[in-house]
């Protein structure tokens, strides 16, 4: 085997990885927004408690994660009904409760930081509350890009979640996380170490892509 070997298993590998960490990062930023921004909008009792457990959340171990929906999703469970267990869309479901948190958690602390001044101006220029919100997003959008970047980089390496509802099965539900950890086990390092060029290029891609939207944003400010 020869280094940066590609194949039809490769690139099934990478395409399953890429889908669900997408479509897990879209439902999660989808939702992680809407909940950071009424967090922060709105006061209620026990509050405090409510950001202390979703700060809490933003570290849950992949595996608790995974065990959850696992439960959720197995024949006897709730959700048994499905029959997606061991499915991208299974793995789809525990990153989205993996990822969402993380996503709720820094929208809302960028969202106490700057909402009330962003507010105060919307107020004094006499918007409208749908234009004092697209002000909101304009203003916080490179934070937005950062939070669904991390996001997005915890969906694409994360392993246990993934291996307890996907089952690593070829072709199916096999990514580039849990095919490295099968091929150390199996002693095919070449392999393993394609896969895991290929994670780092695309974290250091999406990286680079995060680091220019804010250095244009940044452009477009001082113009």
């Amino acid at each position: 085997m020869g280094f940066l070997n590609f194949n039809q298993d490769t690139l099934s590998i990478i395409g399953i990885t890429l889908r669900m960490s997408f479509f897990s990062t879209l439902i999660s930023t989808v939702f992680g927004t809407i909940l950071g921004l009424l967090l922060e909008k709105h006061q209620f009792p026990g509050k405090r408690i409510v950001v202390r457990i979703c700060r809490t959340l933003m570290g849950m171990p992949p595996v608790v994660a995974g065990l959850i929906v696992y439960l959720v999703l197995m024949r006897r469970g709730p959700l048994g009904f499905m029959g997606i267990l061991f499915t991208i869309e299974a793995m789809v479901i525990a990153q989205v409760v993996l990822i969402t948190p993380i996503i709720t958690g820094m929208v809302y602390t960028y969202a106490v930081r700057s909402a009330p001044a962003i507010r105060v101006f919307a107020k004094t220029m006499g918007a409208s509350r749908l234009q004092t919100q697209f002000l909101f997003v304009r203003e916080m959008k490179g934070e937005f890009y950062f939070a669904v970047v991390t996001a997005f980089s915890r969906a694409i390496s994360e392993v246990g979640a993934v291996m307890i509802v996907g089952g690593n099965i070829q072709g199916k539900t096999r990514t580039m996380t849990t095919a490295i950890t099968m091929l150390r086990s199996m002693g095919d390092f070449s392999q393993g170490i394609t896969l895991g060029i290929l994670l780092l290029v695309i974290a250091f891609t999406l990286q680079s892509l995060s680091d220019l939207l804010r250095k244009n944003e940044k452009t477009e400010e001082n113009f």
